[in-house]
């Protein structure tokens, strides 16, 4: 199979799908591999370790995804790229489809088999390829609630760890997934006092038993949220419903009560976020105040540490890769029911239930879209 890996175009975008050791892997299996020409430079890659790899490297990007079978990438095509899309290409990234109207169409309108890392299932029903980039994001967040709070980027002057005599910072968590557990963890490395809210009680009693420092666990509910938040010096929000837009747990009446400069932090806003008054912001013009609270909203928060990030996402992308790219799409989709969740589209359908839910679109099943479509 041929296989290309564009530089993302994303505005602060630094990741790439696969660093050159995961281009070795592809190459022994018999794949050509096509790489544009810098795409692994914000991650400190050479386009010199690529070729040494086995890599074709590409300066025009058209010709690059002209001559590709399956893309890989790090986020979801930008409106740049919508005409790159066709419909006997396999497009594999991240593509958080249900907040992304304009996205999804021109998925559905360009036939283009759209594989979502995000919605990918494991056998226990986790979501691997989402996971690691869940990691960095959750350790990031409590380090960006660490700078925020500070009195020079219009935070309340708080210091995490607190001193002798002084409490340390509030730290509200909603959400005991995987982001909501790293951050939980760095935040009390800080020294914070972390209160962290979930629907499930197994994993808060999970969590009452694992985590070390002040750390406490409340049902979440609108009454919780709205009781922990009046007295909370930062909010982290990690909420994630797979494939669907993310609930909206703090209202815009509920942050009038929040102490003023007090930091929100939502992790969730590349599902459309957790908290009302939340929008998607850039690593360059990450932050912007409502109501007296400042709000950081970046959706790629991973790609500030793009080394990290590429390495760790190829840790867990790569061996669906393999099996795409050795199989070809179909066989691998019927071998792997948890692959199959993945696809988003297919030959003009929208194949993810939350997503067409989202926007009131037509659904169809993945098994009935890929009978209807010859084998890619």
């Amino acid at each position: 199979m041929i296989i290309a890996i564009p530089k993302e175009v994303k505005k602060d975008e630094y990741r790439v799908a696969l660093p050159p050791d995961g281009v070795g892997e592809l190459v022994r299996h018999g794949h050509r591999v096509l790489v544009q020409a810098g795409a692994g430079a914000g991650s400190s890659f050479d386009d010199s370790e690529y070729v040494d790899a086995g890599a074709s490297i590409y300066a025009e990007v058209d010709r690059l995804w002209r001559d590709a079978e399956m893309v890989i990438k790090v986020k979801e095509p930008q409106p740049s790229e919508y005409g790159f899309l066709r419909a006997d290409l396999i497009l594999f990234t991240y593509l958080h489809l249900a907040a992304e109207e304009s996205l999804t169409k021109a998925m559905c309108d360009s036939g283009v088999a759209g594989v979502a890392y995000e919605t990918v299932e494991d056998d226990e029903g986790r979501l691997p390829l989402l996971e690691p980039m869940s990691e960095v994001a959750g350790r990031m967040a409590s380090q960006v609630v660490a700078h925020y709070l500070t009195k020079h980027e219009n935070g309340r002057g708080v210091l995490m760890g607190g001193v002798p005599g002084v409490r340390p910072a509030q730290v509200a968590i909603l959400g005991g997934g995987t982001v909501g557990t790293n951050a939980a963890r760095i935040a009390l490395g800080m020294g914070a006092q972390v209160t962290l809210l979930d629907i499930n009680l197994e994993r808060l009693r999970y969590l009452d038993e694992v985590m070390p420092g002040n750390f406490s666990t409340l049902y979440s509910n609108s009454a919780n949220i709205a009781d922990v938040i009046r007295t909370s010096d930062a909010v982290i929000g990690s909420v994630l419903i797979a494939g669907a837009r993310a609930p909206k747990l703090i209202t815009r009446e509920m942050l009038k009560t929040m102490p003023r400069n007090s930091v929100i932090v939502d992790v969730a806003v590349d599902q459309g976020g957790c908290i009302e008054t939340t929008h998607p912001t850039t690593h360059s013009d990450p932050t912007f105040m409502v109501d007296g609270v400042l709000h950081y909203g970046v959706a790629n928060m991973p790609g500030a540490v793009p080394r990290t990030s590429s390495l760790a996402l190829s840790n867990a992308t790569l061996r669906y890769m393999l099996r795409i790219a050795d199989k070809g799409l179909i066989p691998a989709l019927h071998a792997d029911p948890g692959l199959l969740k993945g696809l988003n589209t297919y030959g003009g359908h929208l194949t993810y239930q939350a997503v067409a839910q989202a926007f009131d679109m037509k659904y169809t099943s993945p098994e009935n879209a890929l009978k209807s479509m010859v084998t890619i």
